[in-house]
């Protein structure tokens, strides 16, 4: 067991914490030892030490918002660094709650650890193709699913003959029919339920740089679950808290905090019966003048602003062209919208275009008349791959064929862009060039729901047409207050004109923003009159400082991580700005073994597994999701654990210069800029 750490007067040093061996003489995990693993020892040296009152000797400080820490914040210290081994993934090292300003957000004042998400204007845009493992990885993958499939299939048919009693549920039974045959249900019994314990893992707190999981263990094969009563401090690289805004503490928790004193927790229907309350305007006025457009409107579930909202735009003898990869929520959408469907190659435009050219040129089925509407649906950042839009093409083939774009953000806003507004802030193309852009506020602006913005026209028929608007229920006001402080701290706050006697001071929608040719207007700051008077936000986030400096921590951390897995030899699809990180593992069984090394080390790293059927059937594959929480010394933890667990499982298997893991994190900033 390490030893405990001691307490150091504050120094100018970046780091939060200091180590006390010469870097060349540490062991191979020592210098991946970052403030999660201070901070834990520090809380088990407190409680054993709670009688004391000497305050000097606390872990903790207590400060108004765990959104940022002055340089005077206590620096900790780790007197005795060991190797960080794994353990046994059925006893995971466990830990009570306990409370650090840092455990949020990281503390993080090295300006050298930023960097820009931009496009360069002067190269074109760089495809990053997906590169193939050996031929026997997978070889081994096809034949590690059909030995799945073959016993599971052997077990099905001996058990319902022979031990029936565990297979009531596959067989008719007292004249009822199975809900399930075995055929339909095998995948969910035979996959799924064997790895539930590296994809249902439940959480106690909020999901920011850190994570509190609850403890399990399952003795049949995770059919049960059972909780030992305890708790794991982990650090979360597996969550869409990409600006960090996901805290228990600081300005928007405030915010949010007021809201419930004033309006309370929960909507009292649909907006149709109880109409739109203030910070619903406040909310998409402020969607509206973020994103550039003319008018914007909120749904309270994302999933459903998709579903439900393309069939309010297309209809029948209209034409859906969709990248094969598109999200199931937009898939569902264009079924129920009863258009044509056609499906072209993941983010190729010669693909795109050869489609466009068919359906101009044949026309609608049978009758080859031409379409009522051609609308082309895109994901700007997708979710899987971690591939950006090649949006630059996009537009020039949407002056040229004239259809209608729909962009779904809802990964990308927030994230992408010098500005956080998403793939058109990285291209920097005007928003009035999209038709329809949506996205979600559940990823950067850590709430809940969705939006849909553009031309005002288009909206007003939205709020009629569209379920979403009319039927679903209201969004809840401290979701509300939650877009509004997030939103206005990414834009800044300015002072607003006092408004003439002729304007309407309520109408905010309409003075949202009016569109010119200018970049400056898009990059204005928001006017104080656009938020509720009640929300009084931090300094640093009310003049913007704080969220500038979020998206470019964002940008570094993204970048660094991706940059350093591609040089420690793995297969890493995506774009390197994208704060989705995959890591492709492919076989199935390998998967599983990652997410519970990762898990069971002496500092936990809780990570993403995804498998057929949400991905092609041999590219299975972790994804790390970095955040603006994370420091550099928590992508070096997650980069040497990587290194550690890919030699033991054998995913290097990728091309080009290959670097040791202590020269990817020396050379970080150069490694980051240089292939930017």
């Amino acid at each position: 067991m390490p030893s405990p750490i001691a307490l150091n007067p504050p120094t100018p040093s970046p780091s939060i914490f200091k180590e006390t061996k010469s870097l060349d003489k540490l062991p191979l995990m020592s210098r991946a030892i970052s403030y999660l693993s201070a901070v834990q020892q520090a809380d088990t040296r407190a409680r054993s030490h709670s009688n004391s009152s000497t305050s000097s000797s606390s872990p903790t400080r207590s400060t108004p918002s765990s959104v940022t820490a002055s340089s005077d914040d206590t620096l900790l210290n780790d007197e005795d660094d060991t190797n960080n081994c794994l353990v046994n993934p059925l006893t995971p090292p466990t830990s009570e709650v306990f409370a650090t300003v840092h455990t949020e957000f990281g503390h993080c004042t090295n300006e050298t650890y930023r960097c820009v998400s931009k496009h360069d204007c002067t190269k074109p845009f760089q495809e990053h193709p997906i590169e193939e493992p050996p031929y026997y990885i997978l070889l081994t993958t096809y034949i590690s699913y059909l030995m799945v499939i073959c016993f599971g299939h052997a077990r099905d048919f001996f058990g319902k003959r022979f031990f029936k009693s565990y297979f009531t549920h596959l067989m008719p039974h007292n004249g009822y029919a199975p809900l399930n045959s075995d055929f339909d249900s095998f995948y969910t019994r035979r996959l799924q339920r064997r790895v539930d314990d590296c994809c249902s893992q439940p959480i106690a707190g909020v999901p920011g740089r850190t994570v509190l999981i609850l403890d399990r263990y399952s003795t049949d094969f995770n059919l049960h679950q059972i909780y030992t009563g305890t708790k794991t401090r982990a650090l979360n690289i597996a969550s869409y808290n990409y600006l960090g805004f996901s805290q228990a503490r600081g300005g928007c928790s405030d915010a949010v905090a007021e809201s419930v004193h004033r309006y309370g927790i929960s909507t009292c229907g649909t907006r149709l019966e109880s109409g739109s309350n203030e910070l619903h305007v406040h909310a998409e006025a402020l969607v509206a003048r973020f994103l550039g457009t003319e008018d914007a409107l909120v749904s309270s579930v994302g999933f459903a602003t998709n579903s439900t909202f393309i069939p309010a735009l297309v209809g029948k003898k209209s034409l859906i062209i969709s990248d094969e990869l598109n999200h199931t929520s937009i898939r569902i959408g264009a079924r129920q919208s009863g258009a044509q469907i056609r499906m072209f190659k993941h983010n190729d435009m010669s693909s795109l275009e050869s489609v466009l050219r068919e359906a101009i040129s044949q026309g609608q089925p049978k009758t080859h008349r031409p379409w009522k509407k051609i609308l082309v649906i895109v994901e700007g950042l997708y979710s899987m791959e971690g591939t950006l839009v090649n949006l630059l093409r996009v537009v020039e083939l949407k002056r040229k064929y004239k259809f209608y774009l729909f962009i779904d953000e809802a990964h990308s806003v927030g994230a992408v862009g010098p500005h956080g507004r998403g793939v058109t802030d990285y291209f920097n193309i005007h928003p009035g060039s999209i038709d329809v852009l949506m996205g979600t506020f559940t990823k950067s602006f850590g709430a809940a729901g969705g939006y849909i913005a553009g031309p005002k026209t288009l909206i007003d028929n939205l709020r009629l047409h569209g379920h979403s608007c009319p039927y679903a229920e209201a969004m809840a006001p401290p979701v509300l207050a939650q877009i509004i402080a997030s939103i206005a701290s990414i834009m800044g706050v300015a002072p607003a004109p006092q408004p003439s006697k002729s304007q309407n001071s309520l109408n905010l929608t309409s003075s949202a923003i009016a569109l010119k040719d200018s970049p400056n207007e898009l990059q204005r700051m928001a006017p104080a009159s656009m938020l509720p008077a009640w929300i009084n936000l931090h300094p640093s986030l009310a003049d913007g400082s704080e969220a500038r400096m979020r998206i470019r921590r964002l940008a570094f951390n993204c970048r660094y991580l991706h940059a350093g897995l591609k040089k420690l030899g793995f297969i890493i699809p995506g774009h390197p700005f994208s704060p989705i990180v995959p890591l492709l593992i492919f076989n199935p069984g390998k998967c599983m073994m990652f997410s519970r090394l990762m898990r069971s080390r002496r500092i936990p790293i809780v990570v993403v597994v995804v498998g057929y059927p949400a991905t092609p059937l041999e590219k299975g594959r972790a994804r790390f999701c970095a955040s603006a929480s994370h420091t550099k010394e928590d992508i070096d933890m997650v980069l040497r654990a990587c290194d550690e667990v890919g030699e033991i499982l054998d995913l290097k298997h990728g091309m080009g210069e290959r670097w040791g893991i202590d020269e990817v994190c020396e050379r970080a900033v150069e490694l980051v800029h240089s292939a930017v």
